[in-house]
């Protein structure tokens, strides 16, 4: 019998470049207290480090383990969804949820395929970069007049809100899709082969590109992309760059 649980392990919390080595550890107690177990670093400022060991009081287990990468992509392979946090709204951004929908959501994915929850930095959250590898964006409705969190605070909510959507019980209605999603890696591949080719008809200037590609990766963000579609989109991609025989 599968665990209500199960998609908890499907779950990766991903920390972008976090400059205080504590909060990786405080990070990784949160997580641990909730069921989670899947640490991603992304060029940490210090790791391993003494602080962090310190702080995990209890995960150490967590920092044994931690994937450390150089690169968001790197740190996303294989996700089906990649939900970003972030204490404001962007331009150009993609769909907001407050934190709890947002989990309601990754535990839906979950069930069966990898959902990553992405971090930027204590100082200044994700960057417009980050952002564009995320394809939904929660935010912690804190108070409006004081919005900061501490990094260990926000990943021990979010945390707390994946754990009770799958004490919860059934979310296979919520956001569960009939058809494998795309992983992060698939729709990289796809936006690469779209700009090349957007380039290549004309469509796309690379001397002045301005927003298109960001305002198109927003459209196909909201799409939730299945692999099967991936390939059908990056068919005509093909067909679209191969060239056209002679008219007779």
């Amino acid at each position: 019998m599968t665990s209500k649980h199960d998609s908890l392990s499907n779950l990766r919390i991903v920390l972008c470049q976090t400059s205080h080595p504590g909060n990786i550890g405080a990070a990784a107690r949160a997580m641990k207290t909730m069921g989670l177990h899947q640490l991603y670093l992304v060029s940490p400022e210090s790791f391993p480090d003494a602080h962090a060991t310190a702080m995990a009081t209890g995960a150490a287990d967590l920092l044994e383990t931690a994937h450390v990468c150089s690169t968001l992509e790197e740190a996303l392979t294989g996700c089906a969804l990649v939900i970003g946090l972030s204490a404001r709204k962007r331009q150009l951004s993609h769909e907001l949820l407050a934190v709890r929908p947002a989990a309601e959501r990754a535990l839906g994915i979950a069930k069966s395929q990898q959902v990553a929850l992405v971090f930027g930095t204590e100082m200044s959250g994700l960057s417009n970069a980050e952002l564009d590898l995320c394809q939904l964006l929660a935010m912690i409705p804190t108070n409006p007049d004081f919005s900061s969190l501490n990094l260990a605070a926000a990943v021990q909510v979010v945390c707390y809100e994946l754990r009770m959507a799958a004490l919860a019980g059934d979310t296979s209605d919520i956001a569960k899709p009939p058809m494998p999603l795309a992983t992060s890696d698939e729709i990289e591949g796809f936006y690469k082969h779209l700009e090349e080719t957007l380039v290549q008809i004309g469509f796309l200037n690379p001397d002045e590109p301005k927003k298109l590609m960001q305002r198109v990766r927003r459209i196909y963000a909201r799409a939730n992309l299945e692999k099967e579609e991936v390939n059908i989109l990056r068919g005509i991609l093909k067909l679209t760059r191969a060239p056209r025989p002679p008219a007779k």
